[in-house]
């Protein structure tokens, strides 16, 4: 990677030999090397080090050995959080009797003269972004990022801050693009400009908000899939921002938009529909619906980002390579113009006896519907397990089914929905439906909001119904075969709602409710 000179404060050339020499590490085999800007990564073997380069930009720092040395040790703090089992430690490189080590102890140790992060070193092909290009993210891997970036910013430290910040960073990012016409038409950069000023000036009074509530926290801040590693069976963040506190520490759903957008514009927008449903149940009782709205400004700003700094390294590029960078950055330009763009915001209830589809066509509906990544899925089943605190898997006991109980759960299907609207952002609500009651309460849930209302009713035979349940694994209903026939005799009262047979595959049940909306 080329680094113009006029950022580079020393000369670290002799520091790169010496951990790109196999001899260093005892090894026979080639060390690998990758280079960015910030920084350079020997894969020695079973380990890895990486060295800050000695370089200054607005935004990165790494001008003296000390300030390198605290970057590094900053960075081993805190991805220890995320991936102890990666972050090894700090070592020295030391100048000794007229040559470089790496590595010594004691005072005999030598002159240290660069620092370097130590890492165990993990198969370079199972980064997320190379995992979603060979074999797409399933579901279960989309359950377990969610787990782990919920459980990151729940640990994470609230830090309050004023309003305006992110609208800074547009402002920057809008001059950057700006810099270069020869790729961004003019007059799309001045229609992002304004769509960004109007975005903050609506939503600014709800940024603060969020920030005096403690949403405002030390996140990872570099969130996207190449900083994600499926090891063990399970994803690892890692690689958190570390040279920048004030860029890091921003509200949680932005840091998560960052991984939003990079699913989403690989043109995976069910999974990254998924990602953020997942994400939201992961919160628990407490999901952040209100910060909704701000979402895709979140993600338009995280596009315009990638777009920008593709277009400011086109000067290293040439031929085929810079070819497919421009359009690559036109792409994410076209990304963030699409997520800033107003979509008509609904309400879809999916209704059905049990074993009907309704999960699977509700959580398959959820791009198409409102505002980028698409609607919020609420589901009686997970709302059930979560009301009775228990885990989504475990089966309940006969009671947690009660009138009583059922009641709790559609009124809290119905509160949530609500809250989710008030957002400016789409629903879809899944559940049995089966009363007229039922259904006509959250009909009056977006007649209350002010939105649109589509009610599906699902049909198949009772017999493929009962066998479907009987079939299901790892799902969080607990419906059984006799549970179909029960509710196969109840009287299911007028139906106003559109029926929609759900016979056949998936993917023709779901182009038949595409059509209705």
């Amino acid at each position: 990677m080329s680094i113009s000179a006029d950022h580079v404060v020393a000369d670290q050339e002799p520091v790169f030999r010496l951990l790109a020499d196999p001899a260093t590490y005892g090894l026979k085999e080639a060390v690998g090397r990758i280079d960015t800007h910030g920084a350079v990564v020997f894969l020695a073997g079973a380990d890895v080090y990486k060295v800050k380069r000695a370089v200054r930009f607005s935004f990165m720092d790494f001008s003296t050995l000390e300030k390198r040395r605290r970057a590094c040790a900053r960075e081993i703090e805190i991805n220890r959080a995320t991936a102890p089992e990666l972050y090894l430690g700090l070592v020295p490189i030391v100048r000794r009797g007229g040559a470089l080590h790496l590595g010594g102890e004691g005072e005999q140790r030598g002159e240290t003269v660069e620092w370097a992060v130590h890492m165990r070193r993990f198969d370079e092909a199972a980064t997320l972004d190379k995992v979603a290009a060979r074999e797409g993210l399933s579901a279960p891997l989309i359950a377990a990022l969610a787990e782990q970036v919920a459980r990151m910013h729940e640990r994470a430290s609230a830090a309050a801050t004023p309003p305006g910040g992110l609208h800074k960073v547009a402002r920057g990012v809008v001059a950057g693009l700006d810099e270069s016409p020869q790729v961004f038409a003019p007059e799309r950069v001045a229609g992002l400009d304004a769509a960004f000023t109007e975005a903050f000036d609506r939503l600014e009074p709800l940024l603060a908000r969020r920030a005096e509530a403690g949403e405002v926290r030390r996140c990872h801040g570099d969130l996207h899939l190449r900083n994600i590693a499926l090891i063990d069976g399970r994803p690892v963040l890692f690689d958190a921002l570390e040279f920048d506190e004030a860029l890091a520490t921003t509200d949680r759903l932005y840091d998560l938009a960052f991984l939003l957008m990079d699913i989403g514009a690989r043109g995976l927008a069910f999974e990254a529909n998924l990602l953020l449903n997942r994400y939201l149940i992961a919160c628990g009782a407490a999901p952040p619906f209100d910060g909704l709205a701000a979402l895709p400004l979140f993600i338009a700003l995280r596009a315009a980002i990638r777009a920008q700094v593709l277009a400011a390294a086109l000067g290293h590029r040439a031929g085929a390579a810079r070819a497919a960078a421009v359009e690559e950055a036109q792409d994410y330009l076209a990304f963030a113009e699409e997520a800033l763009r107003p979509r008509p915001v609904r309400l879809v209830a999916v209704g059905g006896l049990s074993g009907s589809g309704k999960s699977t066509l509700a959580a398959r509906l959820a791009p198409f519907i409102g505002p980028v990544p698409g609607a919020v899925h609420l589901r009686s089943d997970v709302e059930r397990k979560r009301l009775h605190g228990t885990p989504e898997l475990e089966r309940l006991p006969s009671g947690a089914y009660s009138m009583e109980m059922t009641e709790a759960v559609y009124e809290t299907l119905r509160a949530r929905a609500e809250a989710v609207l008030a957002a400016g952002h789409g629903v879809v609500v899944d559940a049995v439906h089966q009363r007229p009651d039922e259904r006509a309460a959250i009909a009056e849930v977006a007649r209350a909001c002010g939105v649109d209302f589509l009610g599906l009713w699902l049909e198949a035979p009772v017999d493929a119904l009962a066998r479907r349940v009987e079939a299901r694994r790892g799902d969080a209903s607990d419906a059984t075969a006799d549970v179909v026939h029960w509710q196969a005799g109840r009287d299911l009262g007028p139906l106003d709602w559109t029926v929609i047979e759900s016979s056949g595959s998936p993917d023709e049940v779901l182009a038949r409710a595409v059509g209705r909306l």
